[in-house]
């Protein structure tokens, strides 16, 4: 009797396995969708950007889930702060209405165009990825601030010394999320 359980469970767990191995893209496309894909594909290509790892910071931030306000406040599929939004559509004369920028920022469209811009500026400012992704989360005065004191690289080298737990994280899953959307897409 004790046989056959086990034998029982050793089936079970080999049609599982064998389940999950036809149809793994399937549920890994399904957890890492393309999502706003037209948008992205626009101002991925506007900006120089590449496309999965705006699919990356989306996941991470909002999990495309548009409507999204972070407890900072930071908004919409990229989880623009207000602030930065505002700075970026002026120095970069994107066409939102500023004197709305909450609302601007709750449309995909707007979200993907403002949030791409901004990696942009920080992927031509610091010429890492990483480092980039580092002042994306924690702010170009922190990273520039970690930098000069020696605390990070500016090559990224040495990312994992982000003295900021939440930032240091953040970076570490974007970079597994883009390695992912990588390799299903």
């Amino acid at each position: 009797m004790k046989n056959k359980k086990i034998l029982i469970f050793l089936i079970i767990i080999l049609i599982v396995v064998v389940f999950l191995g036809l149809f793994k893209d399937k549920i890994l496309k399904t957890i890492y969708p393309k999502t706003y894909e037209e948008i992205v594909s626009v101002y991925a290509e506007k900006y120089n950007v590449e496309e999965n790892l705006i699919y990356a910071v989306i996941k991470a931030e909002s999990n495309f889930d548009s409507s999204a306000v972070s407890n900072r406040d930071a908004l919409g599929l990229m989880q623009i702060m207000e602030e930065t939004a505002k700075d970026v559509v002026k120095k970069n004369a994107i066409e939102i209405d500023a004197n709305n920028i909450k609302e601007e920022l709750m449309k995909p469209e707007n979200s993907i165009n403002i949030g791409t811009k901004y990696l942009q500026v920080l992927l031509d400012r610091y010429q890492n990825k990483e480092v980039a992704l580092a002042a994306y989360n924690a702010g170009i005065g922190n990273v520039d601030n970690w930098i000069e004191k020696g605390i990070i690289k500016a090559d990224g080298t040495d990312i994992e010394n982000v003295p900021y737990k939440e930032t240091n994280n953040y970076v570490r899953k974007i970079l597994r999320d883009y390695k992912i959307y990588e390799e299903l897409y």
